[in-house]
C-alpha cells in the first residue's frame, strides 16, 4: 500500500523529502506535484520502475518519458543545447515547458527516441526542485493520466485510492494547476510546437491564431 507524505507546497518537510528520495533509489515510484500536474517519477537508472510507470499509464514503448532536472546545467549533462537553445531555456526556466533536445551519452539508450532525442524539463514548484535537490540527479517522470480519465489526475487523494497498490509513495502539496506542459521541440532547425499546454507559447515565435 502507498505510504501518504501530506508536504507543504511552500516549505516541504526535509524528513519527509528525504524519505521519498530514499524509496525512489530503493526502486519505488512516487506521485508527486510539479507546476503543470501531478506526476509519475522513478530513478533514472530504474528499467523495473520506468516499466511499471507505463503499466500504470497503459503505454507502450513509443511512450517518451522526460527527464525532470534541478537547473540548466543539469540539462546539460544529459541533453545537447547549443547559444540559441539555451538562450530561449534560461528566459522561460523554470515553467511548464518540455523541451525535446538531442540526447548526450548519458542518457540510457532505452529512454532515446528513434531520434536521439530526450524530454527535459525543470520544474517551478518548491516541491518537486526540492526532491530534485535531495536526488543529485533527474527523475524519470510522466504525466500522471491514468487510461480512464484521459486527464490528468489533480487530487492526491484520489491519486491515492487509484494507485494505492502500484506506486509507493504519494506526495501531496495540494493541488497542482491541472493542465500539461506545453511541449516545444529544439532538436530542429527551428523551434516547432508538439503541443500547447500551460506554457505560453509567444517567446518561442508561436501564435495562437495560428494554430486553429
Amino acid at each position: 500500500m502507498a505510504q501518504y507524505f501530506s508536504v507543504h507546497p511552500e516549505d516541504p518537510q526535509p524528513r519527509l523529502v528525504r524519505h521519498a528520495v530514499e524509496i525512489i533509489r530503493e526502486g519505488g515510484v512516487v506521485a508527486y506535484p510539479t507546476d503543470s500536474c501531478y506526476a509519475l517519477g522513478c530513478h533514472i537508472g530504474d528499467k523495473a520502475a520506468m516499466e511499471r510507470i507505463r503499466r500504470i499509464r497503459d503505454v507502450d514503448e513509443r511512450h517518451h518519458f522526460t527527464l525532470m532536472c534541478r537547473s540548466l546545467s543539469e540539462v546539460g549533462q544529459f541533453a545537447k543545447v547549443d547559444n540559441l537553445q539555451y538562450r530561449l531555456m534560461r528566459a522561460n526556466t523554470p515553467g511548464s515547458y518540455t523541451f525535446i533536445l538531442r540526447a548526450t551519452r548519458d542518457v540510457p539508450r532505452r529512454l532515446l527516441t528513434p531520434r536521439h532525442t530526450i524530454g527535459v524539463r525543470i520544474p517551478d514548484h518548491v516541491v518537486a526542485q526540492a526532491l530534485l535537490e535531495a536526488l543529485g540527479e533527474p527523475l524519470l517522470s510522466s504525466t500522471l493520466i491514468l487510461p480512464a480519465h484521459g486527464q490528468p489526475l489533480n487530487d492526491a487523494q484520489e491519486i491515492r485510492r487509484f494507485l494505492e497498490h502500484q506506486v509507493e509513495v504519494v506526495i501531496d502539496a495540494g493541488p497542482c494547476e491541472g493542465e500539461v506542459t506545453t511541449v516545444i521541440d529544439l532538436a530542429t532547425d527551428a523551434p516547432r510546437l508538439v503541443r500547447e499546454g500551460r506554457g505560453d507559447i509567444r517567446p518561442f515565435g508561436f501564435v495562437k491564431e495560428a494554430l486553429h
